[in-house]
């Protein structure tokens, strides 16, 4: 009897394990990415244009919205060309109400996640690798939170490493209003940002947190999904997610900074160097040519100007200088001439 007890009991946990593990398949929605699965508590609400992932009636609830679809990251020191640099950006409208819980949380995390998806911390507290963006509604000082309105990064630890404070933008995360949040992450740069603005409002241009991290270095290549998850603790809060879109962006191999072939790049190089050489010759040969025939031209037209000028002295006018002699130096003198008078002479 006692073992048929222990068997039952057995069962049972067995049981609540897997409806709480158990997955159902999202249909379709225009504001959600397609192959979308619910995880937990997460529930369609409001004839199936919403989610809400946490259950106000139920005890430490907790639920999961995740893409079934695995993508991977690119290690900057891998050696396989075949993966590439992955970038990613993303979109939800959420709304937490208010009343204290964790949160929400955009979890990054291994491909069998969804057998270790727990009650509280997000869903991740027998995950031991994971990354999230919090969008955190508690003050838990045993992992460090400042506030109970922040926005965190989370690296396989719900200690954050970086923590920005959303009063400073005058927004509240528990408020019951619908909120809008972009993360971008940018695989050359290896920036990951975050930003955050009331539902209706612009993308703000400054980022409301940004972090170094390199994730192609953390998961190596490993196969990875991504999810928006919810955890309340023993409190009544509720979460809901009215949209989310998810983009991964693969860059082409060129755009790294390591070439896919070092060496037959430096022997590229070195064929451009070579055809650089030669080009630049051929120009100073032509420029010389044109410098030269330039030269020939100005000499010519010199000795032309010359010749014009002194070929024919005999024909060059003369101009005469105009005596500076005073005429006053001159004296006139009358002469007397006495002729003898002889017929003789006179008709000689």
């Amino acid at each position: 009897m006692a073992a048929f007890s222990i068997l039952n009991f057995t069962v049972a946990v067995l049981l609540v394990f897997l409806s709480r593990t158990s997955s159902t398949p999202l249909p379709y929605a225009p504001k959600f990415d397609p192959n979308l699965l619910l995880i937990g508590d997460a529930r369609l609400i409001n004839s199936a244009s919403s989610v809400q992932l946490t259950d106000p009636t139920s005890s430490s609830s907790s639920g999961l919205l995740i893409r079934s679809k695995t993508f991977k990251f690119r290690s900057s020191n891998s050696k396989k060309p075949a993966i590439k640099p992955v970038s990613f950006s993303t979109d939800f409208i959420f709304s937490i109400s208010p009343h204290d819980g964790d949160g929400l949380a955009l979890i990054i995390v291994p491909a069998d996640f969804s057998s270790k998806f727990s009650r509280d911390g997000f869903g991740l507290s027998r995950q031991s690798r994971f990354f999230a963006v919090e969008f955190d509604t508690s003050r838990n000082e045993n992992v460090g939170d400042e506030n109970a309105n922040h926005v965190g990064i989370d690296v396989a630890s719900l200690h954050s490493v970086q923590v920005s404070n959303v009063s400073s933008i005058g927004l509240v995360l528990n408020s019951g209003i619908k909120l809008h949040s972009w993360v971008d992450y940018d695989s050359s740069s290896k920036r990951l940002e975050v930003r955050l603005s009331g539902f209706g409002g612009p993308r703000p241009y400054a980022p409301l947190l940004a972090y170094q991290i390199d994730l192609g270095e953390m998961w190596k290549g490993e196969e990875v999904l991504v999810g928006l998850s919810s955890s309340r603790g023993n409190s009544v809060q509720k979460t809901c997610i009215y949209s989310w879109k998810f983009t991964v962006r693969i860059a082409p191999n060129w755009l790294h900074s390591q070439p896919v072939n070092p060496q037959a790049f430096s022997s590229k190089r070195s064929e451009d160097k070579v055809a650089d050489k030669k080009s630049l010759c051929a120009l100073r040969l032509l420029s010389g040519l044109i410098f030269a025939t330039g030269c020939g031209l100005l000499a010519a037209f010199v000795v032309l100007f010359l010749w014009a000028v002194f070929a024919n002295n005999d024909q060059v006018a003369v101009i005469p200088v105009k005596c500076s002699a005073n005429p006053g130096d001159f004296r006139y003198e009358k002469i007397q001439v006495v002729l003898e008078d002889s017929s003789d002479a006179v008709k000689n």
